[in-house]
């Protein structure tokens, strides 16, 4: 890939990861604008997974109170500390980040063309936008991560898997589903980081997994590139991100997607791309 493209992939990644606004919708615009649009070979799929790690360390950085909270609590599970806050945050992650695990093995068996297009990319980002600013404006803003129960992981969760459709936003769907159970707005982009950390863990270890069965150095130099830029930008977009929701809603959000959704279908529909 050439370098540039490496660089704009990694910005890209930095900044939608974290937003929901979905980070797989817009690498799949990159990829299509760049006439690979369909092609999702090897090397595109390697990048996309490499800059999904640089944006893990980037929120590992950003949150590491919180990691160490659970690294405390794994050592406190299934002893007589199992019921600390440290403990149950823990679980409450695990769980919510047990659904999309399995879906995503199931999905990643059968790879469906279809949900890599950007008709698909299209609608998904008008409609969870929608429904992003129908949670915001419509539930209560009352509750913190640290009052997360166990349903509420459950239900977060399972929110979580619907992000396997290109468009939907991983960052977003879960947001939603936070705002809908009554939690803040930078509480609920809070619990969506930490599940971050499992879902892009995810994709770090088959990157590497990768790297190691193709033996190609080029590669790994291009992935460790955009693990660079990914992490700057990421970084970038956590700090503004978590600034900004202390005082807003999420309606910039909304906008942005209902307005990227139907340039797209009208770029679609009309025959400009396709």
């Amino acid at each position: 890939m050439i370098l540039y493209h490496i660089i704009i992939l990694a910005i890209i990644q930095g900044l939608t990861e974290f937003l929901p606004v979905s980070s797989s919708g817009h690498l799949g615009l990159f990829h299509c604008f760049t006439d690979q649009c369909g092609r999702w070979d090897a090397d595109n799929m390697t990048m996309d997974i490499a800059v999904h790690v640089g944006t893990l360390l980037s929120v590992l950085l950003y949150f590491w109170r919180d990691v160490v909270r659970m690294l405390i609590g794994v050592k406190h599970i299934g002893t007589r500390n199992g019921k600390s806050a440290e403990a149950r945050l823990t679980l409450y992650v695990i769980i919510s980040s047990i659904p999309v695990i399995i879906a995503g093995l199931i999905l990643h068996m059968f790879e469906p063309d279809w949900l890599k297009t950007l008709y698909v990319i299209a609608w998904t980002s008008i409609i969870f936008g929608i429904i992003l600013w129908w949670s915001d404006s419509k539930s209560p803003s009352t509750r913190e991560v640290k009052e997360l129960t166990f349903k509420d992981a459950i239900i977060i969760g399972l929110s979580q898997v619907l992000a396997l459709i290109p468009g939907t936003s991983r960052s977003g769907i879960t947001m939603t589903t936070a705002r809908f159970l009554g939690f803040k707005r930078k509480e609920s982009a809070h619990y969506s980081m930490l599940l971050a950390m499992v879902a892009i863990s995810g994709a770090g270890v088959i990157m590497g997994l990768g790297l190691l069965k193709s033996g190609d150095l080029s590669l790994g130099l291009d992935a460790l590139i955009a693990v660079f830029f990914s992490f700057i930008s990421g970084w970038i977009a956590i700090s503004i991100m978590m600034k900004y929701l202390e005082k807003s809603t999420f309606t910039v959000f909304v906008i942005y997607r209902v307005i990227l959704g139907i340039a797209l279908l009208g770029l679609l529909y009309s025959g400009i791309i396709g």
